[in-house]
């Protein structure tokens, strides 16, 4: 695989908390190896807003983050992918449509923070968690050296980042 920017779509059922936050780890941990996208298969149309402030609090602009679908990254013009990661286990037994050019896929199954019930302390805390699951993962999948190993060494390695189980 070339050294040239990979870019990588993040797709989780509502694209309102752990695509849109292993998006932005990504663009940040990537440092320009990466651009990173998310879209879900059912948009919520926001962001979770416990999402939305850890993010914020964390340093990253949120201007531009919006919940968005999957049809977007799959119509003529849009760019494409190397790589696409399904982050929640709805998405992973759903039909995802088909990418153009073949990107390698794989999926990475964190909690979804948007489910958690309690105070808002305790979501955001978990919130928190997730992210960090999600930050390791990142951080990993980041400095692969893509270049020196083959599709097929690089489709191993994803699948056993999404077979790892991290703790909370």
């Amino acid at each position: 695989m070339t050294d040239d920017v990979k870019n990588v779509l993040f797709l989780c059922t509502h694209n309102s908390a752990r695509s849109v936050m292993a998006e932005a780890l990504l663009n940040k941990h990537g440092k320009g190896r990466f651009k990173a996208y998310s879209a879900g298969s059912f948009p919520s149309g926001r962001i979770n807003p416990f999402v939305e402030a850890l993010l914020q609090r964390m340093g990253f602009d949120t201007s531009g983050s919006r919940s968005k679908s999957w049809d977007e990254f799959a119509k003529p013009g849009a760019p494409a992918m190397h790589f696409v990661f399904t982050v929640c286990d709805q998405a992973a037994g759903e039909a995802c449509p088909i990418w153009p050019g073949q990107p390698m896929t794989a999926h990475w199954g964190f909690p979804d923070p948007s489910s958690v019930q309690g105070s808002d302390a305790e979501k955001a805390a978990f919130t928190a968690d997730v992210f960090r699951m999600i930050e390791r993962r990142i951080q990993i999948f980041a400095q692969l050296p893509l270049a020196t190993l083959s599709k097929l060494e690089i489709q191993r390695k994803i699948d056993e980042m999404g077979k790892s189980k991290e703790p909370a």
